[in-house]
Protein backbone atom coordinates (compact mmCIF):
# COMPACT_ATOMS: atom_id res chain seq x y z
CA UNK A 1 0.00 0.00 0.00
CA UNK A 2 1.64 3.25 -0.73
CA UNK A 3 2.31 5.62 2.05
CA UNK A 4 0.11 8.74 2.79
CA UNK A 5 1.45 12.67 2.46
CA UNK A 6 1.57 12.67 6.49
CA UNK A 7 3.79 9.34 6.41
CA UNK A 8 5.83 10.81 3.74
CA UNK A 9 6.33 13.79 4.94
CA UNK A 10 7.12 12.48 8.63
CA UNK A 11 9.67 9.92 6.53
CA UNK A 12 11.52 13.48 4.80
CA UNK A 13 11.63 15.21 8.36
CA UNK A 14 13.22 11.87 9.88
CA UNK A 15 15.19 11.55 6.69
CA UNK A 16 16.72 15.07 7.11
CA UNK A 17 17.71 15.16 10.43
CA UNK A 18 19.36 11.50 10.10
CA UNK A 19 21.28 13.42 7.20
CA UNK A 20 22.34 16.36 9.35
CA UNK A 21 23.76 13.79 12.02
CA UNK A 22 25.85 11.76 9.67
CA UNK A 23 27.32 14.82 8.11
CA UNK A 24 28.17 16.04 11.51
CA UNK A 25 29.89 12.61 11.38
CA UNK A 26 31.93 12.95 8.37
CA UNK A 27 30.13 9.43 7.51
CA UNK A 28 30.38 9.65 3.18
CA UNK A 29 28.53 6.47 2.78
CA UNK A 30 25.87 7.21 5.70
CA UNK A 31 25.64 10.20 4.30
CA UNK A 32 24.97 8.88 0.46
CA UNK A 33 22.50 6.64 1.55
CA UNK A 34 20.77 9.10 3.36
CA UNK A 35 20.45 11.30 0.49
CA UNK A 36 19.50 8.87 -1.85
CA UNK A 37 16.66 7.84 0.22
CA UNK A 38 15.84 11.72 0.76
CA UNK A 39 15.58 12.18 -3.04
CA UNK A 40 12.97 8.62 -3.53
CA UNK A 41 10.98 10.34 -0.77
CA UNK A 42 10.37 13.82 -2.33
CA UNK A 43 9.92 12.03 -5.43
CA UNK A 44 7.17 9.67 -3.93
CA UNK A 45 5.68 13.38 -2.16
CA UNK A 46 5.09 14.51 -5.16
CA UNK A 47 3.65 11.64 -6.86
CA UNK A 48 1.40 11.04 -3.78
CA UNK A 49 0.40 15.10 -3.98
CA UNK A 50 -0.73 14.68 -7.52
CA UNK A 51 -2.51 11.40 -6.34
CA UNK A 52 -4.43 13.05 -3.78
CA UNK A 53 -5.34 16.13 -5.92
CA UNK A 54 -7.20 13.75 -8.60
CA UNK A 55 -7.66 14.22 -12.16
CA UNK A 56 -10.32 17.48 -11.40
CA UNK A 57 -7.96 18.94 -8.95
CA UNK A 58 -4.79 18.44 -11.22
CA UNK A 59 -6.91 19.96 -14.03
CA UNK A 60 -7.33 23.09 -11.91
CA UNK A 61 -3.40 23.43 -11.80
CA UNK A 62 -2.87 23.19 -15.07
CA UNK A 63 -6.11 24.60 -16.71
CA UNK A 64 -6.56 28.60 -17.48
CA UNK A 65 -9.62 29.80 -16.18
CA UNK A 66 -12.45 30.37 -18.80
CA UNK A 67 -12.21 33.67 -19.91
CA UNK A 68 -14.24 36.29 -18.93
CA UNK A 69 -16.08 38.89 -21.23
CA UNK A 70 -14.94 42.91 -20.45
CA UNK A 71 -18.40 44.75 -19.57
CA UNK A 72 -16.84 47.47 -21.52
CA UNK A 73 -15.97 46.03 -24.80
CA UNK A 74 -16.83 42.22 -24.22
CA UNK A 75 -13.60 40.68 -25.40
CA UNK A 76 -11.76 37.92 -23.29
CA UNK A 77 -9.62 38.97 -20.60
CA UNK A 78 -7.78 36.64 -18.05
CA UNK A 79 -9.21 35.89 -14.82
CA UNK A 80 -7.26 37.72 -12.07
CA UNK A 81 -6.21 36.02 -8.80
CA UNK A 82 -6.30 38.36 -5.83
CA UNK A 83 -3.18 39.29 -4.38
CA UNK A 84 -3.52 37.98 -0.85
CA UNK A 85 -3.79 34.80 -2.46
CA UNK A 86 -0.95 34.83 -5.33
CA UNK A 87 1.57 31.97 -5.65
CA UNK A 88 4.69 32.07 -4.19
CA UNK A 89 6.93 32.65 -6.86
CA UNK A 90 9.35 29.41 -6.02
CA UNK A 91 6.48 27.58 -6.34
CA UNK A 92 5.65 29.38 -9.60
CA UNK A 93 9.28 28.62 -11.08
CA UNK A 94 8.58 24.76 -9.49
CA UNK A 95 5.23 24.42 -11.97
CA UNK A 96 6.85 25.51 -15.07
CA UNK A 97 10.50 24.17 -14.57
CA UNK A 98 8.14 20.65 -13.57
CA UNK A 99 6.30 20.67 -17.19
CA UNK A 100 9.59 21.45 -19.26
CA UNK A 101 11.35 18.50 -17.49
CA UNK A 102 15.43 20.06 -17.71
CA UNK A 103 17.22 23.23 -16.66
CA UNK A 104 15.65 26.84 -18.59
CA UNK A 105 16.21 30.21 -18.79
CA UNK A 106 13.86 32.71 -16.22
CA UNK A 107 12.69 33.82 -19.69
CA UNK A 108 11.71 30.29 -20.54
CA UNK A 109 10.47 29.38 -17.58
CA UNK A 110 7.99 33.02 -17.24
CA UNK A 111 6.83 31.79 -20.77
CA UNK A 112 5.70 28.22 -19.86
CA UNK A 113 4.17 29.42 -16.86
CA UNK A 114 2.36 32.17 -18.36
CA UNK A 115 0.96 30.06 -21.34
CA UNK A 116 -0.47 27.39 -19.08
CA UNK A 117 -1.29 28.69 -15.34
CA UNK A 118 -3.37 31.70 -13.90
CA UNK A 119 -1.13 33.77 -12.95
CA UNK A 120 1.61 36.25 -14.45
CA UNK A 121 5.78 35.20 -13.87
CA UNK A 122 7.46 38.54 -14.45
CA UNK A 123 11.45 36.85 -15.34
CA UNK A 124 12.97 39.39 -13.14
CA UNK A 125 11.42 38.52 -10.15
CA UNK A 126 13.99 35.12 -10.93
CA UNK A 127 17.06 36.82 -10.29
CA UNK A 128 17.92 36.58 -7.00
CA UNK A 129 15.50 33.55 -6.51
CA UNK A 130 18.06 30.75 -6.75
CA UNK A 131 20.66 32.59 -4.32
CA UNK A 132 17.64 33.20 -1.54
CA UNK A 133 16.81 29.15 -1.89
CA UNK A 134 20.79 28.83 -1.33
CA UNK A 135 20.90 30.63 1.52
CA UNK A 136 17.37 28.63 2.85
CA UNK A 137 19.57 25.27 2.47
CA UNK A 138 22.58 26.90 4.10
CA UNK A 139 21.00 27.61 7.01
CA UNK A 140 18.22 24.73 7.50
CA UNK A 141 19.17 22.09 5.42
CA UNK A 142 16.77 19.90 3.93
CA UNK A 143 13.82 21.27 5.34
CA UNK A 144 12.36 21.88 2.17
CA UNK A 145 10.29 19.41 0.21
CA UNK A 146 12.62 21.21 -2.83
CA UNK A 147 14.75 23.94 -3.75
CA UNK A 148 15.31 25.93 -7.21
CA UNK A 149 18.63 25.12 -7.62
CA UNK A 150 21.40 25.61 -10.36
CA UNK A 151 22.52 23.44 -13.82
CA UNK A 152 26.02 23.08 -13.19
CA UNK A 153 28.92 23.22 -16.11
CA UNK A 154 30.26 20.11 -17.09
CA UNK A 155 33.66 20.99 -17.07
CA UNK A 156 33.96 23.55 -13.64
CA UNK A 157 30.81 21.92 -11.89
CA UNK A 158 30.12 26.01 -11.26
CA UNK A 159 26.50 27.20 -11.65
CA UNK A 160 25.82 27.74 -15.93
CA UNK A 161 24.76 31.55 -16.53
CA UNK A 162 21.02 31.77 -16.54
CA UNK A 163 20.14 28.42 -15.99
CA UNK A 164 17.83 26.84 -13.25
CA UNK A 165 16.82 23.01 -12.25
CA UNK A 166 15.21 21.58 -9.45
CA UNK A 167 16.78 19.75 -6.01
CA UNK A 168 14.66 17.10 -6.85
CA UNK A 169 16.29 16.55 -10.03
CA UNK A 170 19.47 14.04 -10.07
CA UNK A 171 22.75 15.67 -10.79
CA UNK A 172 22.90 14.15 -14.44
CA UNK A 173 19.86 16.08 -14.98
CA UNK A 174 21.12 19.55 -13.89
CA UNK A 175 24.41 18.94 -15.89
CA UNK A 176 25.22 21.20 -19.05
CA UNK A 177 27.58 19.60 -21.48
CA UNK A 178 28.39 20.83 -25.38
CA UNK A 179 25.03 18.72 -26.29
CA UNK A 180 22.75 19.66 -23.46
CA UNK A 181 21.14 23.01 -24.76
CA UNK A 182 20.18 20.84 -27.64
CA UNK A 183 18.65 18.01 -25.54
CA UNK A 184 17.17 20.00 -22.81
CA UNK A 185 15.79 21.89 -25.87
CA UNK A 186 14.08 18.70 -27.58
CA UNK A 187 12.61 18.06 -23.86
CA UNK A 188 11.37 20.91 -22.81
CA UNK A 189 9.57 20.90 -26.66
CA UNK A 190 8.48 17.37 -25.55
CA UNK A 191 6.94 18.89 -21.84
CA UNK A 192 5.00 21.30 -23.79
CA UNK A 193 3.76 19.11 -26.30
CA UNK A 194 2.58 16.19 -23.27
CA UNK A 195 0.64 18.98 -21.16
CA UNK A 196 -1.12 19.98 -24.51
CA UNK A 197 -2.03 16.43 -24.91
CA UNK A 198 -3.13 16.09 -21.48
CA UNK A 199 -5.23 19.00 -21.45
CA UNK A 200 -6.70 17.78 -24.86
CA UNK A 201 -7.75 14.15 -23.18
CA UNK A 202 -9.26 16.11 -20.12
CA UNK A 203 -11.66 17.90 -22.05
CA UNK A 204 -9.46 21.27 -21.55
CA UNK A 205 -8.25 23.04 -24.79
CA UNK A 206 -5.01 24.35 -24.16
CA UNK A 207 -4.84 28.24 -24.04
CA UNK A 208 -3.43 30.36 -27.22
CA UNK A 209 -0.29 30.95 -25.79
CA UNK A 210 0.43 27.39 -25.25
CA UNK A 211 -0.08 26.90 -28.24
CA UNK A 212 2.41 29.85 -29.61
CA UNK A 213 5.09 28.08 -27.75
CA UNK A 214 4.80 24.36 -28.91
CA UNK A 215 5.11 26.57 -32.68
CA UNK A 216 8.20 28.05 -31.35
CA UNK A 217 9.68 24.44 -30.41
CA UNK A 218 8.14 22.44 -33.61
CA UNK A 219 9.55 25.05 -35.67
CA UNK A 220 13.10 24.18 -35.01
CA UNK A 221 12.70 20.75 -35.03
CA UNK A 222 13.27 18.82 -38.18
CA UNK A 223 9.71 17.21 -38.89
CA UNK A 224 7.70 18.67 -35.96
CA UNK A 225 6.01 21.43 -37.79
CA UNK A 226 3.22 21.42 -40.67
CA UNK A 227 3.07 24.67 -42.63
CA UNK A 228 -0.69 23.87 -43.80
CA UNK A 229 -1.97 22.70 -39.96
CA UNK A 230 -2.97 25.75 -38.20
CA UNK A 231 -1.47 24.36 -34.96
CA UNK A 232 1.29 22.34 -34.21
CA UNK A 233 0.36 18.49 -33.83
CA UNK A 234 1.76 17.75 -30.75
CA UNK A 235 2.16 13.63 -31.54
CA UNK A 236 4.20 14.94 -33.74
CA UNK A 237 5.76 17.61 -32.05
CA UNK A 238 7.00 14.71 -29.80
CA UNK A 239 7.95 11.89 -32.33
CA UNK A 240 10.14 14.78 -33.90
CA UNK A 241 11.73 15.69 -31.06
CA UNK A 242 12.61 11.86 -29.55
CA UNK A 243 13.74 11.30 -32.93
CA UNK A 244 16.17 14.14 -33.06
CA UNK A 245 17.40 13.41 -29.17
CA UNK A 246 18.54 10.04 -30.23
CA UNK A 247 21.06 11.10 -32.37
CA UNK A 248 22.53 13.60 -29.43
CA UNK A 249 21.16 11.31 -26.13
CA UNK A 250 24.28 8.83 -25.45
CA UNK A 251 27.23 11.19 -26.12
CA UNK A 252 25.43 14.29 -23.93
CA UNK A 253 24.34 11.03 -21.00
CA UNK A 254 27.43 9.83 -21.01
CA UNK A 255 29.18 13.75 -20.26
CA UNK A 256 26.61 14.29 -17.59
CA UNK A 257 27.09 11.15 -15.78
CA UNK A 258 30.60 11.62 -16.13
CA UNK A 259 30.73 15.30 -14.92
CA UNK A 260 27.88 13.81 -12.22
CA UNK A 261 30.45 11.14 -10.90
CA UNK A 262 32.92 13.74 -10.13
CA UNK A 263 30.49 16.03 -8.51
CA UNK A 264 29.47 13.41 -5.84
CA UNK A 265 32.88 13.02 -5.44
CA UNK A 266 34.10 16.38 -5.08
CA UNK A 267 31.41 18.66 -3.78
CA UNK A 268 29.58 18.99 -0.81
CA UNK A 269 25.98 18.87 -0.38
CA UNK A 270 25.13 22.69 -0.88
CA UNK A 271 27.39 22.70 -4.22
CA UNK A 272 25.63 19.60 -5.62
CA UNK A 273 22.68 21.86 -5.71
CA UNK A 274 24.12 25.68 -6.30
CA UNK A 275 27.47 24.70 -7.50
CA UNK A 276 31.28 25.16 -6.98
CA UNK A 277 32.06 28.96 -5.93
CA UNK A 278 33.49 29.98 -9.13
CA UNK A 279 37.29 31.53 -9.56
CA UNK A 280 36.54 34.76 -8.97
CA UNK A 281 34.04 34.56 -6.09
CA UNK A 282 36.79 31.89 -4.36
CA UNK A 283 39.92 34.79 -4.62
CA UNK A 284 36.99 37.54 -3.48
CA UNK A 285 36.63 35.70 -0.76
CA UNK A 286 40.13 34.89 0.07
CA UNK A 287 40.80 38.35 -0.49
CA UNK A 288 42.37 38.39 -3.30
CA UNK A 289 42.03 39.48 -7.03
CA UNK A 290 42.16 38.76 -10.71
CA UNK A 291 45.07 39.76 -12.79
Amino acid sequence: MAASLEELEQRLSHLRTELRGAVRARDKAETARIRRALREAEAAWEDALKSEAGPDDEALLTEPPAPQASAATGAPRRKERPAHGSIPVREQVHQALTLLGAPASPKLISSTYEAFFTESLVATKLASLRRDEERSFSAQGYARPYYICAALTHDRLVPARGLLALSTWPVERRIIGPLSPRTDFLTHAVGTAEQIQRLTTAGHPAPDAAWRLLRRFALTIPGAYDAAAPEPDPARVIAAAHAEAAVHQQEDNQQRQAAAQRARTQLADGQQLFGAAPMRDALRDAGGTLS
